[in-house]
């Protein structure tokens, strides 16, 4: 199997996936996925893990003005994520908790 590192567009996991499928590559491909919790990871994250993040989600995360808000967003960000994925048939999730065991635990009770 492949397990990917996080991402936050979808749209990027499945053309990783059908590249993969085009070349040969048949394994199972696990998304990665992980919540932002607060606006300082939208600068942290993509200048370390080379990720990018969709504006949509920068917008509502410093649209959020307290941190629960924002812990809210990211989280509600991946309920939908997840829920997309789910919905494509994609077969196992993985989430990256990186202390927010809570978050993951809410956002799974939303999914599953």
């Amino acid at each position: 199997y492949i397990m990917t590192q996080m991402f936050f567009d979808n749209k990027k996991y499945f053309e990783y996936v059908d590249a993969c499928r085009s070349i040969g590559i048949n394994v199972p491909i696990i998304p990665g996925l992980k919540p932002i919790t607060n606006k300082k990871q939208l600068t942290v994250l993509p200048s370390i893990f080379f990720v990018d993040i969709p504006e949509a989600l920068s917008k509502a995360m410093n649209a959020a003005t307290t941190d629960e808000a924002c812990e809210q967003v990211g989280a509600e960000w991946l309920v939908q994520q997840s829920k997309e994925l789910k919905a494509a048939g994609v077969p196992v999730l993985h989430y990256y908790t990186l202390g927010k065991p809570k978050v993951i635990r809410d956002v799974v009770s939303k999914v599953f």
